[in-house]
């Protein structure tokens, strides 16, 4: 597979030219007596396929009703203009949570919960660096969708260094919230918690959030 740097102003180092394909990845899943198996793999893109601009990450997918994380290039969205790198990377993400998997990652298994149109916006005055705003309360997303989210959001270099809960927040002025991704939650995203720990200003969200 070809891999080559390219640059983007505030998240240059980010960004990546690859064709690679989705880690492989085998789950279990209870349908009885006698669990079977979804291969929660996919075949990487053709040799002769020209690569996608923007940057590695991996995405939170559903399969084997738990999360997976698949390696990707996510592009970089381009109708928008965005000054915060982190609202820039954290719509991008989005995005790449929203699109439809492919029909050799729905054959393997893959899918999405998150709901089209759903969109990160900038940090509120007085809001906890790295905060963003998305355009639904979190809170009334679906379990999974909120799940798949907050791990591919906080497994982010860019929106939380990589490490510890991602705060979110809503369309209106109700405070931030921090949600934690844990074993817990990656293997019954069904269950992820309604509510985060609520996020004051001037405070910055603890590990072991998310109760």
């Amino acid at each position: 597979m070809r891999r080559a740097l390219v640059g983007l102003g505030a998240v240059a180092g980010l960004l990546v030219l690859a064709g690679c394909g989705i880690r492989a990845t085998t789950v279990p899943v209870d349908v009885g007596a006698a669990p079977s198996r979804v291969s929660c793999d996919t075949p990487a893109r053709p040799a002769g396929e020209s690569g996608v601009q923007g940057f590695r990450a991996t995405l939170e997918l559903v399969c084997g009703s738990q999360l997976v994380g698949v390696d990707r290039v996510v592009p970089v969205p381009e109708k928008r203009v965005v000054r915060d790198p982190v609202v820039l990377v954290a719509q991008a993400l989005l995005e790449a949570l929203e699109k439809a998997p492919s029909g050799e990652e729905r054959d393997a298994g893959f899918t999405t919960g998150v709901p089209d149109g759903l969109t990160a916006g900038p940090a509120r005055p007085g809001d906890p660096t790295g905060t963003v705003r998305l355009s639904r309360k979190p809170e009334d997303l679906p379990p999974v969708a909120l799940a798949q989210v907050v791990c591919t959001l906080s497994a982010s270099d860019a929106v939380s260094a990589g490490s510890g809960p991602v705060v979110l927040g809503g369309p209106d002025a109700d405070p931030p919230r921090a949600w934690e991704c844990t074993d817990a939650v990656r293997s019954r995203p069904e269950s992820v918690p309604t509510l985060g720990e609520l996020v004051r200003p001037g405070t910055s969200p603890s590990a072991g959030s998310g109760s």
